[in-house]
């Protein structure tokens, strides 16, 4: 029971990660096709700037929750995703460098070369979260003790690639939908312009994934086996329709949220259908990581469970105030003073 409790959260945790810092990368990934002045720049940094480093807190959660509640699992996928989680962390680096270092000096070379990072870290976190999960779902070549007997370049199988590609076109639409939130006048009409192309674009990506999850992996089995589990792609479904429904009628804050439900529920229905498995092994079905397997004692996660119901609602209480102190939209002169406190 314990086991499944924390599989869920597990997979609530990475959900919520999704939804919160998938709009920081969408922002980073427009940033070069939907800005046109240095002001429009620094209103699309800004629209992040006090949110990203708190929604970190949730990878931080999800891979502190995969340390202690699933310790066997965190081993064998760090070891097997070592190298695309050192550039993901290389990634994550960078643009948090690019953040604070790109208005220390008045130049526009040196803001030209951090935008440039700026975007390649938040595109290429975004793909490679995709393609990790991806793979996560095919399954990867790992042993009984839990060796990995691939490479990085097999990672970067068509499966995996379709993956990364549709990480990176919803974390787009997620950043545009974010936009319309905080951004007004020209810039804000940019941006619907960038959901309106969006949208169809994460539609056709969500079928491409849907039907080439159904010939390369085993998720649907466990659909099979609990029709009622098909609720969840249901959800997804519908909350992507409403996504549009919502930005069509200027509704913003409703367009976002309904889009963070889609993403969790693609979560949700990626993860739900690995259940009870963690890490699937693609040469030995006996081989796979699973919750049973990889979890850590009853009295670790009855410690864990209750530590987390106390500490996660001030989490949540303290970003929900957050939200809602810099929910306005960013005016130029907010930016503008944003830009003159980090020259100086």
């Amino acid at each position: 029971m314990l086991e499944s409790i924390w599989f869920f959260l597990w997979m609530l945790l990475w959900a919520v990660y999704f939804v919160l810092d998938g709009f920081d990368f969408g922002i980073g990934i427009l940033m070069p096709l939907i800005h046109v002045t240095e002001d429009d720049k620094r209103i699309m940094y800004r629209a992040a700037g006090p949110f990203w480093d708190g929604n970190e807190v949730w990878l931080i959660a999800a891979g502190g929750v995969t340390f202690a509640a699933f310790p066997k699992a965190y081993a064998v996928l760090f070891s097997a995703f070592y190298a695309p989680f050192l550039m993901l962390l290389f990634a994550l680096i960078l643009r948090a460098v690019s953040f604070e270092f790109r208005d220390k000096v008045s130049s526009e070379v040196w803001r030209f070369f951090w935008d440039g990072v700026h975007f390649a870290a938040n595109f290429a976190a975004a793909l490679l979260l995709g393609v990790a999960f991806a793979n996560l779902f095919k399954g990867i070549p790992i042993d009984a003790n839990g060796v990995y007997h691939g490479s990085i370049v097999e990672l970067l199988n068509p499966y995996g690639i379709a993956g990364g590609l549709f990480f990176v076109a919803v974390f787009a639409l997620h950043g545009a939908l974010w936009l319309l939130v905080k951004t007004d006048g020209k810039l804000q009409i940019r941006a619907l312009s960038a959901a309106f192309c969006l949208w169809p674009i994460v539609f056709i990506l969500l079928v491409v994934f849907l039907v080439m999850t159904f010939f390369s992996t085993n998720i649907f089995a466990n659909y099979l086996a609990h029709p009622a589990m098909l609720a969840i792609p249901a959800i997804a479904l519908v909350a992507l329709f409403v996504t549009r429904t919502m930005f069509r009628a200027g509704k913003t804050w409703h367009a976002w949220i309904a889009h963070g439900v889609f993403i969790i529920a693609v979560t949700f229905f990626g993860v739900s259908g690995m259940f009870p498995g963690l890490i699937l092994s693609s040469i030995d079905p006996q081989a796979t990581v699973t919750i049973y397997n990889s979890a850590s004692t009853t009295r670790t996660l009855t410690i864990m469970l209750v530590v987390a119901l106390i500490m996660v609602p001030i989490v949540i209480a303290y970003q929900v105030w957050m939200y809602r102190l810099f929910g306005d939209p960013v005016t130029q002169e907010e930016a503008e003073e944003h830009y003159e406190m980090d020259a100086d």
